[in-house]
């Protein structure tokens, strides 16, 4: 998501185990690079410390197809609290989706849809991106201070 707009979720089946291979393949050159695409040629692409993510391959396709790619080395992969999508968004569709019990992963995949949809408007993705730019300083201070890790209960 970004303040050109959001992509369709995609969801991996369960079972599926999410391996470099699976995830250059299907999520990223399938699924991810189409949407991004869809609202601009020029981007900023960043993601976690997940090993499929870090994995040299990825890395690689990365480097060639997104125009700026933050590398593994330059984020921390345990310091959530620096990415405004770990720390607000998913915070309000986790809110939203877990009011009431949930019966199974079909279930749960419905809610998700339903809240991405209904929640999730360019007004609120605006607004944790600039709360996000506002905080930033106190954010990597914070990070910092935690050695790199989880440092939302230091602000």
């Amino acid at each position: 998501m970004s303040a050109l707009g959001r992509t369709n979720l995609h969801f991996v089946d369960p079972g599926i185990k999410v391996n470099g291979q699976n995830y250059r393949d299907i999520l990223l050159t399938r699924d991810l690079q189409p949407d991004i695409n869809q609202y601009s040629s020029y981007f900023t692409f960043q993601q976690d410390g997940a090993p499929a993510h870090r994995a040299r391959e990825t890395v690689k396709l990365l480097k060639v197809k997104m125009p700026d790619f933050i590398p593994p080395n330059l984020w921390l992969p345990n310091s959530p609290d620096l990415n405004p999508v770990d720390y607000k968004i998913w915070g309000l569709l986790e809110e939203q989706v877990y009011k009431t019990s949930i019966k199974d992963v079909d279930e749960l995949r419905r809610r998700i849809a339903e809240e991405w949809d209904k929640q999730l408007d360019q007004h609120i993705i605006d607004k944790a991106a600039a709360e996000w730019r506002k905080g930033e300083r106190d954010l990597i201070r914070a990070c910092v201070a935690a050695g790199g890790g989880q440092s939302e209960h230091k602000i």
